[in-house]
């Protein structure tokens, strides 16, 4: 499979001969205005912009509350997506996603895609910051792949190895995501936690996402591969340059 980094949580891969896509958000930079006062501020744009993407079969969408996983460019950009996977609550929000339980499946022409569990900070943090989850792709001839999304127990990626002692590769959300809404808990998975889950997996291959872009993630790209190096996982890292389609294996 090849895989983009657009930037953030958004990357677009190939797979099964389809082309998905994750959490799409494609703003340039700016500051948006939330609930209570607080400012979300998106440092960097996308590497590619959605009129450069060309054509997508399926949008793996953890959630759609927060605007570093879904912004107004890549709202605009769904309804001429064939296929949209979310979570039950976004299919009550936005029209034409498929929402999808934990353990959940969907059958997509010879690819199956299984929602799984995910949780954007502490426990009780789907009370104030919504449920999100993430997806296991499988098909026969193919890869398993993991997609975390927005997702911040290792609790959880041990129930998903459990399920899925076989997954090939992961991409996993990280960055240590914090905000003042939740008293600067981790909404996302700090690289500590992401070296702990890639033990999990293995022998998955790493592939790292939102971890920069955005204001409120507090530990970037180089943070993460540093934590890999010194844990000695550097042959199962797989880095991402932004716009540059790598082979991922």
């Amino acid at each position: 499979m090849k895989i983009t980094h657009i930037g953030g949580p958004t990357a677009s891969f190939t797979y099964g001969g389809r082309t998905f896509l994750t959490d799409p958000a494609f703003d340039a930079p700016r500051e948006y205005a939330m609930p209570g006062g607080r400012v979300m501020t998106k440092l960097v744009g996308p590497a590619i912009s959605a009129a450069e993407l060309g054509p997508v079969d399926v949008v793996l969408l953890s959630h759609d509350e927060h605007y570093d996983n879904l912004d107004e460019s890549g709202r605009a950009l769904l309804p001429s997506i064939p296929t949209i996977l979310s979570t039950p609550g976004a299919a009550t929000r936005i029209e034409g996603v498929h929402g999808l339980d934990s353990w959940e499946t969907f059958e997509l022409d010879g690819i199956t895609v299984t929602a799984v569990p995910a949780l954007h900070g502490p426990e009780g943090a789907d009370a104030v910051l919504g449920v999100v989850t993430g997806f296991v792709l499988q098909g026969k001839d193919l890869p398993t792949v993991y997609v975390s999304g927005d997702n911040a127990s290792v609790d959880l990626v041990k129930q998903i190895a459990d399920r899925f002692p076989q997954i090939d590769v992961a991409i996993l959300f990280a960055g240590g995501a914090r905000t003042v809404l939740m008293d600067g808990a981790n909404l996302t998975l700090t690289s500590d936690e992401a070296v702990e889950a890639a033990h999990l997996l293995a022998p998955a291959t790493i592939v790292p996402v939102h971890t920069e872009g955005w204001a409120h993630f507090t530990e970037g790209p180089e943070h993460f591969a540093e934590t890999f190096t010194k844990a000695g996982l550097t042959d199962r890292l797989q880095l991402l340059t932004h716009g540059v389609a790598t082979e991922v294996h």
